[in-house]
């Protein structure tokens, strides 16, 4: 029996575990259940979303392709991103994929993270515009528009997100006197800390404050403008502005926000105790649950705001023959129905006049 080979086999797991801690973490099991969950919602959601903006002509507004844009952001983070992340919470080290998939790991979560917030600007940015300047629309927001808006977002994010995927690699364990610890490697930050915080505190700004604080301005700016143009007609507003996309971004912001405050306290933290990195691990477990979450929650919200997005979904899932919508497109009556019951008001009909845009954001 090779007892020096056990031994020297005992030595590097003691060694791996004094210097990476446990290789299986002990929220794996809670963690999975919920993100098993999370992931069957998600993927099945987003999946019939991209769907029925596919198979669906009429479905193809300016603004559900925002949705596409972002449904399809949903999946690689569902798809890709949630198997590698639970893959390591499994087996923390060592890391299989090499340096290759260390790097797409990050580049994924970055750019996906990038172009998630973009998307919800852009869309809310053209909401504005269809409620402030709706004789714009026309010219504005058009197809040809969005579509560029949208592959310009994936690429400026995958080119922000190049620099932190520089910072990362593959590190294997050293320990002075023994040498290389077998079995050790790992993707993690391998450049210098102080540009990795400052990067992280640059991009939290860039990405996450400032366009929540611009997406704010805008739908304060469309609430005021529509209220005085309901004064002007002389039409008492039944309900608050609150349209359904601002629900959208309300969720948005929220599922967001812990996965921000992580990468913030990890950036501004640089002594780290024993009761700090205990309470950072359940916030980190926390801001992973509500990342995943937002994905998971986007075709629920399609759903409830608008009754389109529901029929279309019924479809889909109970294999109905698709019904056609545009048959009675020249009914007055139908058309306010239709317009009221995008996700979005206002964007299906781009020569809507002011009055009956309004009248349709708040009937």
């Amino acid at each position: 029996y090779d007892w020096v080979g056990m031994a020297r086999w005992l030595c590097n797991w003691e060694l791996r575990t004094r210097y990476l801690g446990p290789r299986r973490s002990g929220f794996f099991v809670p963690v999975c259940t919920t993100y098993l969950l999370i992931f069957v919602v998600g993927a099945v959601g987003n999946i019939i979303t991209c769907v029925v903006i596919v198979r669906h002509r009429f479905m193809r507004t300016p603004t559900n392709y925002y949705l596409f844009s972002l449904a399809v952001s949903d999946l690689l983070v569902l798809l890709l991103g949630m198997p590698l992340e639970l893959y390591e919470m499994w087996s923390n080290y060592p890391f299989l994929l090499g340096a290759g998939g260390c790097c797409f790991k990050i580049l994924l979560f970055e750019a996906v993270c990038f172009a998630s917030i973009l998307n919800v600007t852009a869309l809310s940015v053209e909401r504005y515009i269809a409620v402030v300047h709706p004789l714009k629309v026309k010219y504005v927001v058009t197809k040809k528009h969005t579509q560029k808006v949208i592959i310009m977002v994936w690429l400026f994010s995958i080119i922000c997100s190049i620099p932190n995927t520089s910072l990362h690699g593959i590190q294997t364990l050293y320990v002075p006197g023994w040498g290389v610890v077998p079995d050790s490697d790992t993707c993690t930050l391998v450049k210098s800390p102080v540009v990795y915080n400052l990067l992280i505190q640059l991009t939290t700004i860039l990405f996450f404050f400032i366009p929540m604080a611009v997406i704010s301005v805008l739908y304060c700016s469309s609430g005021c403008s529509s209220n005085r143009s309901l004064t002007l007609l002389s039409r008492p507003c039944p309900t608050p502005f609150f349209p359904p996309s601002v629900m959208l971004v309300v969720v948005f912001g929220i599922c967001w926000a812990p996965f921000h405050t992580d990468r913030l306290v990890w950036s501004f933290v640089s002594h780290w105790t024993d009761a700090m990195q205990r309470m950072f691990q359940y916030v980190h477990v926390l801001s992973g649950v509500f990342f995943y979450l937002s994905s998971a929650a986007n075709p629920i919200l399609y759903n409830l705001m608008s009754s389109r997005f529901r029929e279309m979904f019924k479809e889909v899932m109970c294999h109905r023959r698709p019904r056609k919508w545009g048959s009675h497109k020249h009914s007055p009556s139908s058309i306010r129905t239709t317009v009221r019951s995008t996700v979005v008001p206002g964007s299906s009909d781009p020569l809507l006049s002011p009055s009956v845009l309004i009248q349709t954001l708040f009937q």
